[in-house]
């Protein structure tokens, strides 16, 4: 009965699972983002050796580990991908509640590393950022409580979304880690909207937004240092942002060459927050273009397969997950060409670091499973059955 109302899509009798995944899959972004990574790996070779060699290691030593932790990553983007959506929200939710006590454990027993936010443990041979694995955690448990609110005698789940949003935010401002606050509380406001918030209550929380920064510029020194020094219509060339607009500026169209480029030198986050700079400056304009057109690519798909998706849970998390990723990276740019104050935000699968890498695989990873096409019908043809 059930194929009959929702037009459900064929199930082949006893299909394995590995080519039913290859079938279902969106390959366009599952390509993209191996792009990505072998841009990463690239980029890295670039941009790692000098800072290897005032640490005394070996010249590749950050390429390895970012290889190492990369393959992590790719594993667990593939096997996350090939789980159901119920299974993904199940091991979601308790993702979340690890990441979510260690964020509170952080001022406890987290380091700073000497950049004046407490955001890591250290384990000695790595450290690890609970922000970074929080993110899609929170994403699917706050798209299962405004989905859950939907339904008939459904409990207030928008209600506890804003709640639980709310105190992560509180937690990461804390730290202090504004960019990543400001990134969870983007992607609940998208699934906020999605979910069929008003206009007038999001112009709301837009504005107690306004105020929570003007509160934090008067009372927080690194959170006014940021800004003050976005605004100044000075910039300092011997600041990380003075080396990537000159880096940048230095590119061109087509860049200065494979390993000429001089800002690797000079910033201590090359390899890291800055590596967008890294490949304006030596691959230049062409380079940058087609980075930004790869991320481009896995979120427009992303939400255009969304769209045709009549599962709320599953339509609200791939659309907070798309968002997230798509703005992260869009940050970590705009921040290099001085469009928006210095975060410490890195570049999905391109940046170094484990934390980062690993996370944004498995947020991916559960992307993949919500786009995957799946035997049941899309919203537009129920719609069309209606219109009759």
């Amino acid at each position: 009965m059930t194929e009959m109302v929702f037009g459900a899509v064929p199930v082949r009798a006893g299909d394995p699972v590995l080519p039913r995944w290859w079938r279902t899959i969106d390959r366009w972004t599952l390509s993209c983002v191996l792009v990505l990574f072998g841009i990463g790996l690239l980029l890295g070779l670039a941009s790692s050796p000098p800072l290897a060699a005032r640490n005394g290691l070996e010249p590749f030593y950050y390429v390895q580990r970012q290889a190492f932790f990369g393959g992590i990553a790719i594993i667990a983007m593939f096997i996350t991908s090939m789980l159901s959506p119920q299974l993904v929200r199940r091991l979601a939710v308790l993702g979340f509640m690890a990441a979510f006590v260690a964020l509170i454990l952080l001022p406890v027993f987290g380091t700073d590393y000497g950049k004046g936010a407490v955001r890591w443990y250290s384990l000695g041979f790595a450290s690890v950022q609970p922000s970074e694995f929080l993110k899609p955690g929170f994403v699917v448990v706050a798209a299962w409580f405004m989905a859950a609110s939907q339904e008939l005698g459904g409990p207030p789940g928008k209600s506890y979304s804003f709640f639980l949003v709310i105190v992560i935010v509180g937690f990461l401002a804390m730290q202090p880690d504004f960019g990543q606050a400001a990134l969870v509380l983007f992607a609940w406001g998208v699934m906020y909207f999605v979910a069929g918030a008003p206009i007038l209550l999001l112009l709301v929380l837009a504005g107690m937004v306004v105020f929570a920064g003007m509160f934090f510029y008067a009372t927080s020194e690194h959170f006014a240092r940021r800004i003050d020094g976005f605004l100044s219509p000075d910039l300092d060339p011997r600041t990380q942002l003075g080396y990537a607009t000159d880096a940048i500026r230095e590119g061109g169209f087509f860049g200065v060459g494979v390993g000429e480029g001089q800002v690797k030198w000079s910033l201590p986050d090359a390899h890291t927050d800055f590596i967008i700079a890294v490949a304006a400056e030596e691959y230049g304009l062409i380079c940058v273009l087609l980075i930004i057109a790869l991320y481009t690519t896995i979120v427009v798909r992303s939400l255009m397969r969304l769209m045709k998706e009549r599962d709320p849970f599953i339509r609200l998390a791939g659309t907070g997950l798309a968002c997230i990723f798509g703005v992260q990276a869009m940050i970590n740019m705009a921040v290099a060409v001085r469009l928006l104050p210095a975060k410490g935000m890195t570049l999905p699968f391109v940046s170094y670091g484990g934390s980062s890498v690993i996370a944004s695989g498995i947020a991916v990873g559960m992307l993949l499973a919500f786009t995957r096409t799946r035997p049941q019908g899309e919203i537009g043809d129920i719609l069309m059955r209606r219109g009759r």
